[in-house]
C-alpha cells in the first residue's frame, strides 16, 4: 500500500489534489474591534467614505497667505503683510483671508478662506505692530496638504485579504473604521512523532533529539495569523498516534504531523490519516529537495498535512502547503505575494530534474554587487536555518544554477508565496 502511495507530484499538482476536496474557502469572517485587528486579514476590501484630513492644514509653523501676494518677494525686496489673527490648532479660522492680509498659523491647523500656501517662519520677519515681511516666494499648495490629498473618499484603501499591520490601525482610525470584517485565524493542530524525540524541557538521552518542529510550525502559524495549537510528542505508537490526530482533528481547522511521513516500518501517518475519515490521503510525496516525503490528506474537507520530520524539510513542506491556506485561505488563485529580490548567485548549485530545489541562502554585498551565498550542509544540520536570510528556487526542470546567474530570493518575514 505504502509503495503505491509513493509516487511524488509537482507542487502546483498535489495543491490541486488537496484542492479538488477542500471547500474554496477555509475561513470563515467575524466583525472585531478595530484594536483587535493587528495581524488580521481583512474578509472585505475597505473604501475611504471621507476624506482625509477633510480641510485644507498647513504643513509648517509660519504664516497663512495667499501665494500670489509673495511672488518676486526676496530679502532685498520683502513682501510686506498684515497679521490679522492667530489660528488655534483644532479650531475653524473665525475670518476670510484678504489680498495682502497674513494669518499666523501652526503646524496641522486648518487653513482660513482665501488661503492656499503657508510661509515657514523662517522666511519672515516682524515688520512693527501687526505687519511682517516674507522673505521669500511660494508657489499656490506649498507647505499645505489638501482637504483630500492624504486619503480620498471613494478610494480603495486595502484590498480584502491584506495582513493588518500596526500602522494600518491608525491609517483605519483615521478613517472611522473602528469594527471590520476579518477572517478568523485558521487553528492549526501541530504534532510531532517519533521515538527519538523529546520535550525541549527534557535532557535528550543519547540517540534522542529535542522536538524542534512544534515550536518551529507554532512560530510560523502565528507569524501567517494562524492560531497554532500544540499537541505533544507521540512516540511510533500506532494506537496513541491515532489517539492524538484524532484529537487534533476534532479540535483544529487543519491538522500538520511532522515525521512519519517517509516509506518505513515505524511510519504510520498515511494509514492513520486514510482510517480516520474520506477521502483521506490523496497523494505521497512531492517533486521536491527537501520534502519529497511530505503526504496530503483530506478528511471530511479538512486538510491534514504530513511532514517530513527533518527541521529543514519540515519548514519548506509547510510553506508549500500551508502556508496559502492560512494565507488565503485556499489554493485557487494565489497571488504572487511580495516579489523575491534579485541577487547574484556566489557560486553554482547542481540539482536533479524532475524537483523543485529549495536552497537556503545568505545575502552580502560586496563592490556594490548583492550576493546570495547558499547556505549549505549535510542532511539534519540546524544551524543553514537561521543562518540564511531566505529562499531561493531551482525550478523543476533546471539541472541546477551557475554562479553569477541573477536569482530570486524570497526573504524571510515577508509575505512571499512559494
Amino acid at each position: 500500500m505504502k509503495e503505491g502511495l509513493f509516487k511524488v507530484l509537482p507542487v502546483a499538482e498535489a495543491r490541486e489534489k488537496l484542492a479538488a476536496n477542500l471547500p474554496v474557502e477555509l475561513r470563515r469572517s467575524e466583525k472585531k474591534s478595530l484594536l483587535d485587528c493587528l495581524a488580521r486579514r481583512l474578509a472585505k476590501s475597505v473604501t475611504a467614505r471621507e476624506n482625509v484630513p477633510g480641510f485644507a492644514r498647513s504643513t509648517v509653523d509660519g504664516y497663512a497667505v495667499r501665494a500670489q501676494d509673495t511672488f518676486g518677494a526676496s530679502e532685498g525686496l520683502p513682501a510686506f503683510f498684515t497679521v490679522t489673527g492667530d489660528i488655534r490648532m483644532g479650531a475653524v479660522p473665525d475670518q476670510d483671508l484678504a489680498s495682502g492680509e497674513a494669518m499666523q498659523i501652526a503646524t496641522g491647523a486648518m487653513l482660513p478662506s482665501g488661503a492656499d500656501a503657508a510661509v515657514m517662519v523662517e522666511y519672515t520677519e516682524a515688520a512693527g505692530e501687526g505687519s511682517i515681511e516674507v522673505l521669500k516666494p511660494a508657489g499656490p499648495g506649498e507647505n499645505v496638504l489638501r482637504a483630500d490629498e492624504d486619503i480620498k473618499a471613494g478610494d480603495e484603501v486595502f484590498p480584502a485579504n491584506h495582513l493588518l499591520r500596526s500602522q494600518d490601525i491608525g491609517y483605519l482610525a483615521a478613517l472611522g473604521e473602528i469594527e471590520l470584517d476579518v477572517f478568523v485565524p485558521l487553528s492549526v493542530g501541530i504534532i510531532s512523532t517519533g521515538d527519538e524525540i523529546v520535550d525541549p524541557t527534557l535532557k535528550p538521552n543519547p540517540g534522542q533529539v529535542r522536538d524542534i518542529n512544534s515550536y518551529t510550525l507554532f512560530a510560523k502559524t502565528l507569524e501567517l495569523g494562524g492560531k497554532p495549537n500544540i499537541y505533544g510528542v507521540v512516540q511510533d505508537n500506532p494506537q496513541l498516534l491515532q489517539e492524538r490526530m484524532r484529537q487534533a482533528y476534532e479540535e483544529n481547522d487543519l491538522v500538520v504531523i511532522s515525521g512519519g511521513s517517509s516509506v518505513g516500518t515505524k511510519d504510520h501517518t498515511a494509514e492513520i490519516i486514510s482510517s480516520l475519515g474520506k477521502p483521506g490521503v490523496v497523494f505521497h510525496g512531492m517533486a521536491v529537495k527537501p520534502g519529497k516525503p511530505t503526504l496530503g490528506g483530506v478528511v471530511e474537507q479538512k486538510p491534514v498535512i504530513g511532514l517530513p520530520g527533518h527541521p529543514a524539510a519540515a519548514l519548506i513542506a509547510f510553506e508549500l502547503l500551508v502556508s496559502p491556506l492560512l494565507r488565503f485561505g485556499g489554493y485557487h488563485e494565489l497571488p504572487t505575494g511580495i516579489p523575491p529580490i534579485d541577487a547574484l548567485l556566489s557560486r553554482s548549485i547542481g540539482s536533479g530534474p524532475g524537483r523543485e530545489e529549495y536552497i537556503f541562502v545568505k545575502l552580502q554585498r560586496k563592490q556594490g554587487e548583492v550576493l546570495a551565498e547558499p547556505v549549505l550542509g549535510k542532511s539534519g544540520l540546524l544551524s543553514p536555518l537561521v543562518e540564511a536570510d531566505g529562499l531561493m528556487r531551482i525550478p523543476l526542470e533546471s539541472e541546477g544554477t551557475a554562479a553569477g546567474s541573477i536569482v530570486g530570493v524570497y526573504l524571510f518575514g515577508t509575505d512571499y508565496v512559494l
